[in-house]
């Protein structure tokens, strides 16, 4: 019976979903976090993926102004400043303003929702220096 056969491949699971550890292998709350069901949600407003993806679209429609107006160097040359300041970073667990960025995008004339009341996902909470830079360099 070929649906007998189908049915079982459909409900076996494939190798790529397990793990080393083996099939019943906990999450790492040490290293992972708590897991949140709110990232695989569906977003709840059909604006809220637009506003999300607000400053990529921002940035994609201004280096396609650039190159019709300069040509193709400018949006490449911008795009390598872009990825030149994120490398530079303070240490995982100092806040980093990134005004480097802020002056590249334009952004350090204005003053908007985080300049006010901070970036809401940021922690008021300095965590342990250590345990961060090990878990960084992949020791933990």
């Amino acid at each position: 019976d070929s649906r007998g056969t189908a049915s079982l491949l459909k409900d076996s699971i494939s190798f790529t979903e397990v793990s080393n550890a083996g099939l019943f292998e906990g999450h790492d709350l040490l290293r992972r976090g708590f897991t949140s069901v709110k990232n695989g949600l569906l977003p709840s407003h059909p604006l809220e993926l637009t506003e999300k993806n607000f400053q990529l679209n921002k940035d994609k429609t201004n280096f396609a102004t650039l190159r019709n107006i300069q040509g193709i160097h400018a949006p490449l040359k911008l795009q390598m400043e872009f990825r030149a300041v994120k490398q530079v970073q303070r240490l995982p667990f100092l806040h980093s303003s990134n005004m480097a960025m802020d002056i590249l995008r334009g952004n350090d004339e204005c003053i908007g929702f985080e300049d006010i009341l901070n970036d809401p996902s940021q922690s008021e909470v300095m965590g342990e220096p250590h345990i961060m830079m090990e878990h960084k360099l992949g020791l933990l």
